[in-house]
């Protein structure tokens, strides 16, 4: 196939580019010499771009035949996480680090820049790639939506690189894949005072102590058992000294779910439990409840074409089904308007290190699966563009 023989071709220059980033990564949103360095690669390549969302970039190449218009997507932001892998081409930046992959999917979008531009005869229609900032913070997409990247656009496709799949295979699923993620801040105001005379008191903690578990009774008796949801508290502060009860104390969580209609739900019973179990101690609560990402669900004719383009680059026999999953993807900002479709690149190999989570200092991947990532990003265009 055209697409895997190009993909070859270009391996080095990916694993190459791949390995730049890496040495250099760069905080959500502050992509800057990031952004800089993929459009000077652009200029080489002889491909037309834009720059958007302040440090994010859109290619565009028309193929020689009128059609739809596809789009690729790759983030490009990095982490605060500590590099612990000990490899060459490690962190320079202290405290940063590609701890989530984005390295490799900015790297593999430039390939299939390459493979897609030698095959412009053959495409029908406009391919797009999007190289994304800030998805860590659940910011770039939507920001990349309200500047019009997504003007003129049929259809969107991601990969997201997976050390806990093995190298040579991928995922694509129809349906829900990832949660939305909603934040949430409760602050409890009481009335502090000597920790050896609490009725002279208005105890926080203890109102905030309440509120946790009270919190809990929401998945377990307000939501239907039959769709998935999680409340977490995941932050307590409160108090200075042993001996001193506080005036406050703030509580900070998560939510997740991919019922759509929940964001309403969770959102309305939490201020509610949030307002009443405070006032049931004589406290006060203010509640600030927001979503950072929708749920990403995957459109069923993308996925049922994702799987097909899958089987010619891997094999049928690996492509795999991984069920949906509680972390958050701002993929969604995208798929909620076009139709979309994000898929996982298998790049886990024990025996070169790459079986660590993401998000781990020791985060690594197999580079053996780029030459899989570009045939596929590049394949799917193709296919899309065809069918359509």
């Amino acid at each position: 196939m055209k697409t895997i023989e190009l993909a070859k071709k270009y391996h080095d220059y990916v694993i190459k580019m791949r390995r730049e980033f890496h040495k250099n990564p760069e905080a959500s949103m502050q992509e800057y010499n990031t952004c800089k360095k993929i459009k000077e690669e652009l200029e080489k390549i002889g491909v037309e771009y834009k720059g958007i969302a302040g440090t994010g970039v859109i290619a565009t190449i028309k193929g020689s035949q009128p059609g739809k218009c596809i789009a690729l997507r790759g983030d490009i932001d990095a982490l605060a996480v500590i590099e612990e892998t000990g490899k060459e081409y490690s962190s320079k930046v202290d405290g940063l680090m590609h701890a989530c992959g984005h390295d490799t999917h900015a790297a593999m979008l430039l390939g299939a820049v390459k493979v897609l531009k030698d095959m412009k005869d053959e495409i029908h229609g406009t391919v797009k790639f999007f190289f994304q900032p800030g998805e860590e913070v659940g910011k770039g997409a939507k920001k990349m939506v309200e500047e019009g990247a997504l003007e003129g656009v049929d259809s969107i496709m991601g990969i997201h690189i997976a050390s806990m799949l093995p190298v040579g295979t991928i995922n694509a699923e129809a349906g829900a894949r990832m949660a939305a993620a909603d934040k949430f801040k409760i602050t409890i105001t009481g009335k502090g005072g000597h920790g050896s005379a609490p009725h002279q008191c208005i105890d926080p903690v203890v109102v905030g102590a309440a509120t946790i578990m009270n919190l809990q009774s929401i998945v377990s008796r307000e939501l239907s058992p039959l769709k998935p949801a999680v409340v977490t508290v995941g932050s307590i502060n409160s108090g200075t000294r042993f001996n001193v009860i506080a005036p406050n104390a703030v509580l900070e969580g998560t939510v997740r779910y991919y019922e759509p209609d929940y964001y309403k739900t969770i959102s309305e019973a939490i201020e509610r439990i949030a307002k009443f179990t405070a006032e049931t101690y004589r406290a006060t609560a203010v509640v600030e409840y927001e979503n950072a990402v929708k749920p990403t669900i995957n459109d069923e004719n993308c996925a049922t074409l994702a799987q097909e383009t899958a089987a010619k680059i891997v094999g049928k026999e690996n492509v795999v089904m991984v069920g949906p999953e509680t972390g958050g993807e701002d993929f969604s900002e995208f798929s909620s308007i076009v139709p979309g479709v994000m898929t996982k690149l298998g790049a886990g190999n024990p025996q070169k290190g790459a079986c660590y989570p993401h998000h781990h200092g020791k985060f690594e991947v197999d580079e053996d699966a780029f030459v899989y990532g570009v045939a596929y990003y590049s394949q799917y265009a193709l296919d899309y563009l065809n069918k359509n």
